[in-house]
C-alpha cells in the first residue's frame, strides 16, 4: 500500500525539538522512544484495508480550553500531540477538561494529491466524549460517544489546492451520569482513574470513488464450513466477494454464502484467518476495492457429563482463564505510546499461558483486536459503564439486587452507543462474549438490554451481568466476583457459571510506582516469589472449582494502574513481578486440568 504521511516541513522540525511529556509519572519504554513526528502512524483499520491513497493526520495541533459556550478562541494557548487525550502525559499539555468547559483543536493539512476525483473521508476513530468538526471554517459534522469511530466527507469543505484548516470543538462530562466513561473520574482514586477528554486515537484521511464500499459483516458457521458475508455500499450496482480462491457475486446488503473446502477453524492455539477482497462493481468494471479478514470459529455453551454447562469452541470444552484488561497507560492513559506497545500486552498476555482478555469497561482500537485475532487471545468484551453502584443496591450473593432508575437521556445513549461498539467490533474472531454491565455499575433493564445484545449479534454468548445483580431466566453466564481467593458464592446449572474477576495480588515495585502512597492491592506480598506462591495456592483453588462446574475465570489485572499495585505486570511494563515461565506452566495447568 502507498502510505502517504504529509507534515509541514518546519512543524515537524520545531515539534521533535520542542515536544516533551508533561508531568513527572513514571513512563513505558515505548513513550520515552516516542517520536512526535510519527505518531501511531500504522493503518487504522486492519479488518478493512483500502490500498491507495491515505493520510495520517496525527502529530501535533494547536489548542485551546475556553467555556463551552464561548466562540472559537482568538489564540491558541499550545501545541498538543495528538491523538494523546489532555490529561495525559504525551499530549504534552496534562491538564484537566472540567465539564463547562470546551476543548478546542486546530490543524493546517494539505491533501497531497489533491481531490479531484472521488471523495475524502476525514476519520475520527474515537472522540471522547461530544465533538463537532470545521474544515476551513465551514462545519462539516458532530458525533457523540467516546468510544467509536466516525468518517465526515470533507470532499465539498476543501479549498482546491493548498493549505486546509481542521478545527475540533469537544465537550466531555466525565462523571455527569450521563455519558459512558469506563473508569474515568474527575477526582482519581482507588479503582477510579485520571480522565480522558478529546481525542484519544487516530485522525486520518481517505480517498474513496464517489461509490465505495462503507462496511461489511461476516457471520462464520462451523457447521456448514461457510462464511456469510453481507456488503454494505453506498452506490454501486454489485460487489464481489473473494475468499479461499472462491468468488461470489452478490448485490449490496445481500448476504452472500461463501462456502469453504477443507475448512480450517480459529482457535488460540492456531488463529488461522482467511484473507478476503471485496471489490465493488459499476459497469462491469470494479469502482473500489478493499482487503479484509474472516475466520472460522464458533462459541456456545455445552453441557458435560455431569450436566454442568461449559463454554465451548468450535464444539470442544474450554476453560477460558485470562486477566482484566483495563487498558491504561501512564504516559498514554487510554491511549498506547505505540502499535508495538497495543501488541505488547496481548502477547506477554499470551506469553503468560492465559488464552483469554477481559477488556473490561473500555473500547480498544480496531488494531488492538486485530492483535488479539493474529495472536490468538478470546476476548470478553465490556460496555463502558455510565456511572458506578453508587444508584444501585448490589446484590452478589443469590439472584437479586436493583436496577438504576435511568432517564430515557442516559437509556437512549447507552443503546446508540453499545450498538455501535457491537456493530464496529463484531467482525473479529477472538471477540466471544459481551459484557453489558459490570457489578451493578448503571446496570438498568437488564433483560431489556441483554435482549438488545442479543439482536445486535446473535452469534455470541452475553454475560448479563458481570459480578451480581442477577436477573433469573436471563441466559447465557452466571458471573461471580471474588476476591481475593477464588470463590462461586451460588450456582445454577442452567448457566454457565464463571469467576468473573479474583485475585489483586498485590505487590508494589520501587520505582516503578504511580504515586508514592496510597497504593494498594486486595492483598500484598513483598516480592515476586512470595506473589507466585499465593498466585499458585489460588490455581489449586480455581482447579477444585472446575471440578465443580465453572468454566472460566478472569484474575485481577494484567498491569498496575495508577495507585492499583494488584498487576502481573508493573504500570510501566518493565517488569513481570512474577517468574513468567513459573508462571505460565501454572496457567496452562488449569486451562488443561
Amino acid at each position: 500500500m502507498k502510505r502517504i504521511f504529509i507534515l509541514l516541513a518546519a512543524l515537524a522540525v520545531a515539534s521533535c525539538q520542542q515536544w516533551k511529556p508533561a508531568g513527572d509519572h513514571i513512563m513505558t519504554v515505548w513513550g520515552e522512544q516516542l517520536n512526535p513526528s510519527s505518531v501511531l502512524s500504522e493503518y487504522p483499520r486492519p479488518s478493512m484495508e483500502r490500498p491507495g491513497w491515505w493520510q495520517s493526520l496525527n502529530g501535533y495541533w494547536e489548542y485551546a480550553i475556553a467555556p463551552a459556550d464561548a466562540p472559537k478562541p482568538g489564540k491558541w494557548e499550545g501545541r498538543i500531540l495528538v491523538p494523546f487525550a489532555v490529561e495525559s502525559a504525551l499530549s504534552g499539555v496534562g491538564r484537566t477538561l472540567k465539564e463547562g468547559d470546551a476543548l478546542w483543536y486546530n490543524t493546517v493539512f494539505r491533501v497531497n494529491d489533491g481531490h479531484r476525483d472521488g471523495r475524502v473521508l476525514l476519520n475520527f476513530d474515537a472522540v471522547d466524549w461530544a465533538a463537532e468538526v470545521w474544515v476551513n471554517g465551514r462545519k462539516a459534522g458532530e458525533h457523540t460517544g467516546g468510544y467509536t469511530r466516525f468518517s465526515l466527507d470533507i470532499t465539498e469543505l476543501l479549498n482546491p489546492r493548498g493549505r486546509q484548516t481542521l478545527t475540533v470543538k469537544v465537550l466531555d462530562g466525565t462523571d455527569n451520569d450521563r455519558q459512558p466513561r469506563g473508569k474515568q473520574v474527575s477526582d482519581p482514586r482507588g479503582i477510579w482513574y485520571t480522565a480522558v477528554s478529546g481525542i484519544w486515537q487516530s485522525v486520518w484521511l481517505e480517498r474513496v470513488a464517489d461509490a465505495h464500499i462503507v462496511s461489511y459483516d461476516v457471520v462464520p458457521s462451523v457447521a456448514e464450513g461457510a462464511l456469510a458475508v453481507t456488503v454494505n455500499a453506498e452506490g454501486g450496482e454489485k460487489v464481489e466477494i473473494t475468499v479461499d480462491g472462491n468468488h461470489v457475486l452478490a448485490d449490496s446488503g445481500e448476504t452472500a454464502l461463501i462456502k469453504i473446502s477443507d475448512p480450517h477453524l480459529w482457535s488460540p492455539s492456531d488463529p488461522f484467518m482467511y484473507d478476503m477482497e471485496i471489490k465493488l462493481i459499476q459497469d462491469e468494471k470494479p469502482i473500489d476495492f478493499v482487503m479484509g479478514y474472516a475466520a472460522l470459529r464458533e462459541i456456545s455453551a455445552i453441557a458435560d457429563a455431569d450436566g454442568h454447562k461449559r463454554l465451548a469452541l468450535n464444539g470442544e470444552p474450554l476453560f477460558q482463564y485470562g486477566p482484566l484488561d483495563q487498558g491504561w497507560w501512564p504516559d498514554g492513559l487510554y491511549t498506547a505510546p505505540s502499535d508495538e506497545a497495543l501488541r505488547f500486552d496481548i502477547q506477554k498476555t499470551r506469553d503468560m499461558g492465559y488464552n483469554m482478555i477481559r477488556k473490561h469497561i473500555k473500547v480498544e482500537p480496531e488494531r488492538w483486536y486485530w492483535w488479539c485475532d493474529k495472536i490468538g487471545i478470546l476476548v470478553w468484551q465490556d460496555m463502558p459503564c455510565i456511572t458506578d453502584s453508587r444508584h444501585n443496591i448490589w446484590e452478589v450473593k443469590d439472584y437479586g439486587g436493583t436496577d438504576w432508575e435511568a432517564t430515557s437521556e442516559v437509556k437512549a445513549t447507552y443503546y446508540k452507543e453499545w450498538g455501535e461498539i457491537i456493530a464496529q467490533l463484531k467482525n473479529h474472531p477472538s471477540i466471544v462474549v459481551w459484557v453489558p454491565f459490570n457489578e451493578a455499575w448503571a446496570q438498568f433493564d437488564t433483560p431489556e438490554a441483554v435482549a438488545f445484545t442479543k439482536q445486535c449479534d446473535p452469534t455470541r454468548l452475553v454475560n448479563p451481568a458481570s459480578g451480581g445483580n442477577f436477573v433469573k431466566g436471563l441466559e447465557d453466564i452466571l458471573d461471580h466476583h471474588h476476591y481475593p481467593d477464588p470463590s462461586m458464592l451460588f450456582w445454577d446449572k442452567d448457566l454457565v457459571n464463571v469467576l468473573g474477576e479474583y485475585g489483586g495480588i498485590g505487590c508494589p515495585i520501587d520505582g516503578h510506582l504511580w504515586q508514592t502512597d496510597k497504593n494498594w492491592g486486595y492483598i500484598e506480598h513483598p516480592d515476586g516469589e512470595s506473589v507466585l506462591k499465593q498466585y499458585t495456592e489460588y490455581a489449586q483453588t480455581l482447579k477444585a472449582l472446575k471440578h465443580q462446574g465453572c468454566a472460566a475465570a478472569v484474575y485481577t489485572q494484567t498491569t498496575d494502574v495508577e495507585g492499583e499495585v494488584n498487576g502481573l505486570m508493573t504500570y510501566d511494563r518493565k517488569v513481570v513481578k512474577m517468574p513468567q515461565e513459573a508462571l505460565a506452566a501454572v496457567n496452562r495447568s488449569v486451562i488443561e486440568d
